[in-house]
C-alpha cells in the first residue's frame, strides 16, 4: 500500500555519539522523503561531532572517530537538511522520543529556527509496539519477509522504517492511511516539547510533567514565581524545551497586554 499524503513525509534515522538528547550529537543522519504522487528523494550525510564517540558507541553503528574527522559538522549542514525537511511531516522508529527531540537541539544549537507546530510526526515504532511488541529487525521481519542486513546503518533502518509503515498499512485494516490519523496513533502522549518535559490536560493548556509543579499550569507557575522560569534557561534542559517555554511566557504576556 502506497502512503496517502497531502504534503511530504521525510523518513529519518540517526545515528549518534550516544542517547543524552541534551549533551549528545548526530554523527550520521539519513533522510527518505516521499512525495504525495509516489517519488522519493534520499541523502545521507556523515557529521563531524565536534566531540569523541565512545567505545562502546562505536561497536553498535560501526562509525569511527576517524571516519567523520573530515565530515562537515552539523551547523555546516543544518540548512540543507532543514530545507529537505521544511515543508514535510516526519516519521521514523522511536522518533518521538528521541531522533526529533536530537534534531531540535542540534537545529537550535545551529541557530535555525526549527519548529514543529505545523509538523505531524508519525512514530513507527509506536504502532509497531501497539500492534506487536517488538524491535525493527523484528518489525521488518514480521511485517516485510525480509532480514534487515546492516541494522543500525542510518539509510538501512530508515529504508526499513518507511518499508515496514507500508506493510502496517496492508496488514492493519483499522489504521488509516492519513499522516494526521497515523501521527496522533503513533503518539505515545502528548508532549508540547518531544522530551516530555511539558505536557497537555484535557483542556489542551501546557502543564510541568516533572518535580514540585508537576500537573500544574505552565503559565501559573511563571507567574507566581517569575524566578522559575530564569532556573529553567539555565537548568540542563533540552534547548527546544526552553524554546517552548519562552514562547508560552511571551504569549501570556501578550495576552495581558491585550
Amino acid at each position: 500500500m502506497q502512503l496517502n499524503l497531502t504534503k511530504p513525509i521525510c523518513f529519518f534515522d540517526l545515528e549518534t555519539t550516544g542517547i543524552n538528547i541534551t549533551h549528545d550529537r548526530i554523527v550520521e543522519i539519513s533522510i527518505l522523503k516521499v512525495f504525495p504522487n509516489g517519488t522519493e528523494e534520499s541523502k545521507t550525510w556523515l557529521v563531524n561531532p565536534e566531540m569523541t564517540i565512545p567505545k562502546e558507541v562505536i561497536e553498535i553503528h560501526g562509525i569511527t572517530n576517524e571516519k567523520v574527522a573530515n565530515e562537515p559538522t552539523f551547523k555546516d549542514l543544518a540548512k540543507a537538511i532543514y530545507n529537505m525537511i521544511k515543508d514535510s511531516d516526519l516519521g521514523g522508529f522511536n522518533s518521538n522520543r528521541f531522533d526529533i527531540p536530537l534534531l531540535a537541539e542540534e537545529m537550535l544549537r545551529a541557530e535555525v529556527d526549527f519548529d514543529m507546530k505545523s509538523t505531524l510526526s508519525v512514530d513507527v515504532q509506536t504502532i509497531f509496539h501497539k500492534m506487536e511488541q517488538r524491535t525493527l529487525s523484528a518489525a521488518y521481519k514480521f511485517y516485510c519477509d525480509e532480514s534487515l542486513d546492516n541494522a543500525h546503518s542510518a539509510e538501512a533502518d530508515t529504508k526499513a522504517t518507511y518499508e515496514v509503515l507500508k506493510s502496517q498499512l496492508d496488514k492493519y485494516e483499522d489504521l488509516e492511511n492519513d499522516t494526521k490519523f497515523l501521527a496522533e496513533f503513533s503518539s505515545r502522549k502528548k508532549f508540547a516539547d518531544f522530551a516530555g518535559f511539558i505536557t497537555y490536560n484535557k483542556k489542551d493548556e501546557e502543564c510541568f510533567s516533572f518535580g514540585k509543579h508537576k500537573g500544574k499550569l505552565v503559565t501559573d507557575v511563571l507567574e507566581k514565581e517569575p524566578g522559575y522560569f530564569g532556573w529553567l534557561l539555565n537548568a540542563d534542559f533540552p534547548l527546544y524545551t526552553k524554546k517552548v517555554l519562552t514562547a508560552i511566557k511571551l504569549r501570556s504576556f501578550n495576552n495581558k497586554l491585550g
